[in-house]
């Protein structure tokens, strides 16, 4: 499967409202506000920058008020000044941290991959602050793709080995790599450019800590405590190599510790399914905010 090919590869390696940006005091994020009505919250992935929600923010903007969030150290934006820790955890923290003083009743979130693994935690964590979930192409621990038996100790050595190498990578090789990885991640040949121009903008350092925290995560002990509804849309494609049926199972046993779960494949999609299937995606995003 994609996400698989993805993190093996990185081993190698307008609105009806104008839009306002707001700067966070804690910087791990910026966030563009776009839109009226109910709230909604969009969290890229790894090394994504927050226009791979462009379309799906032109969609949803006429009915809702769309909160498009910017990654501190992702796609050219500034890291986080003098920080060598996680990035994943400490980002939920402060989206959670801005629900709440803006105001914000009752969010739904969407998130990709690194995105949507910070959506669990909020929903988890926070409970009382998320109106729904989406995850798009999304784990509560990574590590399953390669083993179901796979935890968070016995991951430790492919993390590390990820971690160190795409802090060891020259800038030819991480273009190079980052080659490899978006092929591997977006099936639209002509949305490659711009993804791989994200990855290859972002703070190296981020990336590697991002990408080692989330192979060292495992948040299925957390799901039992989100009460929102949560929708789990995931991708499969022929290419993939793998039966369909596997990359359902993995799927519902991964969120097995969340019964509300309804879960949605769409086919024929890498890991960038807003980019590959974008009618598919919306006709799901819409469904999701209707809470069908």
């Amino acid at each position: 499967m994609r996400l698989l090919h993805t993190f093996a590869s990185l081993l190698l390696l307008v609105a009806f409202a104008s839009p306002a940006t707001a700067q966070p005091a804690d910087r791990r994020f910026t966030v563009t506000v776009e839109g009226s009505g109910p709230d909604v919250i969009l969290i890229p992935g790894l090394g994504s920058s927050a226009d791979v929600w462009n379309e799906t923010a032109a969609r949803i903007r006429t009915g809702h008020r769309v909160h498009r969030i910017q990654i501190a150290g992702f796609a050219g934006a500034p890291a986080v000044a003098d920080d060598e820790g996680p990035v994943v955890a400490p980002l939920a923290e402060a989206i959670a941290a801005y629900i709440q003083d803006q105001g914000l009743e009752a969010p739904a979130i969407v998130g990709h991959s690194l995105g949507g693994e910070a959506a669990l935690m909020i929903a988890a964590r926070h409970p009382d602050r998320v109106g729904r979930v989406m995850t798009v192409d999304a784990l509560p621990f990574y590590l399953l793709l390669f083993s179901p038996s796979a935890t968070v100790e016995t991951s430790r050595p492919l993390a590390e080995s990820m971690r160190d190498g795409l802090l060891a990578q020259t800038p030819e090789q991480a273009e190079a790599s980052t080659a490899v990885t978006v092929a591997n991640m977006v099936g639209t040949e002509a949305a490659r450019p711009a993804v791989a121009a994200w990855t290859n903008a972002s703070d190296r350092s981020v990336l590697a800590r991002a990408a080692y925290e989330l192979l060292t995560t495992d948040l299925r002990p957390e799901l039992g405590r989100i009460s929102a509804p949560l929708t789990v849309i995931y991708a499969w494609d022929p290419r993939y190599g793998r039966p369909v049926e596997g990359i359902d199972t993995v799927f519902r046993s991964a969120y097995a510790g969340a019964p509300q779960a309804r879960f949605e494949r769409i086919d024929n999609s890498f890991h960038f399914i807003m980019l590959d299937q974008p009618e598919a995606f919306a006709d799901a995003v819409a469904r999701f905010l209707a809470g069908r």
